[in-house]
């Protein structure tokens, strides 16, 4: 791109949506992420009727529609094009080529894995000579969340469902015959893990369609190169790769993608419910149609060239602010962060568990084989994993993590909040397309410290009127109660409770009647 044109774009997009009058600034993607494809609703324990606005649990994977996947086979069976990002597939990883998929016999280790695509191209493969081991970003476009994880169940696999889509894709369990766990069905990236994991093991990063997980994978296992499936593709190379752009607002939109990120987190950790409750709340740059996003948005902003031990800093672009945590080591990591994707499991419990990404190190304790049996905390799989942790409970329950790599239980995780850019909410004066039948304005403004707030509601019912800061923190509730039609008002005294004023700057006040919502922009001046 043109640099002048490149400064003129930064310079435009910096201003906050309100000021353009735009909404969003408005750019072409060069790929769209590919929805989970969840479609039930989950609480804390299993499935439900899903959730209607402002009741427990709305907000979630399945309130969500996006781009759904879509495949198209060959007429040779061997190839699957996905229409939404461009990528073509093998069917199959059977790399020994005797038409069967086996395990262990098709895995490879992962330096074998990386040459794989050299003897496709060789022979043409499918008709194409430009194959290539997926990146993680790629790999996990794949993943689908209508899978069961089977984690701890032995027996017959036939009633499980893995997570990946199995009419269009071949997929085989562990061997348990040849020592391999049911779980054991992972994939490689070309991703490799810019730090390391466990003790200092070179690691690449992963797809487990059989668990539905994103891990770092030692290279090596046991003294002997530890091996796993790879599924080849090729085309768009543009999948996965961010463009963000600084909305000066406290967003940060990313144009390849067409989603825009609250530029900082929730500042502390939450239980899964309140994450969604806290999304579907939240006000930021006029907006109030954020969401958490699922488990595949969240991890298409990861940038896995960053690591806490390598940069200090979150897996993500410095665009971004992370809030630093004190680790179950006492050292300084950064927080894993919810997402509104269930992580379905095989018990009489399969909703007690959702997605989250780590940002920071993927923590876990690991025992020692030896007496006395101590435990150490390391980094057992890397930032940019995907892993899941109850969605409510006492993290003190599970003082050494759970499975065999003892991942560390949170519980309480942070949660940064997603919307479509191109999408206008419509939720400001200053905002076009609000057609809402409600009605708000406050005078003066700007004002310092007190203001009028003048609004009218259509009909009688409940009426919230709130206000919410820059970051979309709810400081204040004016109002939370059922009221006649007609014009109201109340009186904004800009100080906090212990009468100490109030920052500076821009204010969102959010009135809420009915199905209808208005937000305007006050502005306190010092």
């Amino acid at each position: 791109m043109n640099k002048a044109l490149n400064k003129f774009i930064i310079i435009i997009t910096s201003l906050p949506a309100f000021i353009l009058g735009l909404g969003t600034f408005a750019t072409a993607s060069t790929f769209e992420v590919v929805d989970t494809s969840q479609s039930d609703c989950f609480d804390t324990s299993g499935v439900i009727s899903c959730p209607t606005p402002g009741t427990s649990f709305y907000g979630q994977d399945a309130t969500y529609h996006g781009q759904q996947p879509n495949y198209t086979l060959s007429s040779d069976n061997l190839t699957v094009l996905d229409i939404v990002t461009g990528l073509t597939w093998l069917v199959s990883p059977d790399t020994d080529g005797d038409g069967i998929l086996e395990s262990p016999e098709d895995k490879l280790s992962w330096w074998d894995a990386m040459d794989h695509p050299a003897t496709l191209n060789a022979n043409n493969f499918g008709g194409f000579n430009d194959w290539r081991v997926p990146t993680i970003k790629e790999l996990y476009s794949l993943m689908d969340f209508r899978g069961i994880d089977p984690s701890g169940y032995e027996g017959n696999t036939s009633g499980l469902i893995p997570f990946i889509d199995t009419d269009f894709f071949s997929f085989e369990y562990g061997n348990e015959g040849a020592d391999e766990r049911i779980i054991d069905s992972q994939y490689w990236s070309s991703n490799e893990y810019v730090s390391t994991t466990m003790n200092g093991d070179h690691t690449v990063f992963g797809v487990n369609f059989a668990d539905g997980r994103i891990k770092g994978y030692g290279t090596s296992l046991h003294g002997n190169d530890k091996v796993s499936f790879v599924l080849c593709c090729r085309g768009n190379t543009d999948y996965g790769v961010n463009d963000f752009v600084d909305n000066g607002d406290g967003t940060v939109t990313d144009t390849a993608s067409g989603l825009m990120w609250q530029q900082s987190d929730s500042g502390y950790g939450m239980t899964w419910e309140d994450g969604l409750a806290h999304a579907e709340n939240l006000v930021i740059a006029g907006h109030d149609d954020w969401r958490l996003p699922n488990a595949k948005e969240l991890q298409i902003i990861l940038d896995y060239n960053r690591s806490p031990s390598t940069d200090g800093s979150a897996a993500i672009d410095p665009l971004f602010s992370c809030t630093a945590i004190t680790d179950e080591g006492g050292n300084q990591n950064f927080p894993s962060y919810w997402t509104g994707t269930t992580h379905a499991n095989w018990t009489s419990s399969p909703g007690e568990a959702a997605a989250y990404i780590c940002f920071g190190e993927a923590l876990g304790w690991m025992r020692s084989p030896f007496p006395p049996f101590n435990y150490s905390l390391m980094d057992v799989h890397g930032a940019g994993s995907q892993r899941s942790d109850p969605k409510i409970g006492d993290p003190s329950d599970w003082p050494y993590g759970r499975g065999p790599q003892g991942d560390v239980i949170r519980i309480y995780n942070f949660v940064r909040c997603v919307r479509n850019a191109t999408t206008v909410s419509g939720v400001g004066d200053e905002v076009p397309g609000n057609r809402s039948e409600i009605r708000m304005q406050c005078a003066p403004n700007p004002f310092n410290p007190t203001t009028t707030i003048a609004f009218s509601v259509p009909e009688s019912g409940p009426v919230e009127l709130s206000i919410f800061n820059l970051a979309g923190h709810n400081i204040r509730t004016l109002v939370n109660t059922v009221m006649d039609s007609g014009e109201h008002s109340i009186h904004w005294d800009g100080r906090s409770r212990k009468a100490l004023t109030m920052p500076s700057g821009t204010y969102f006040a959010r009135l809420k009647s009915g199905t209808e919502t208005k937000v305007i922009k006050m502005i306190l001046a010092k």
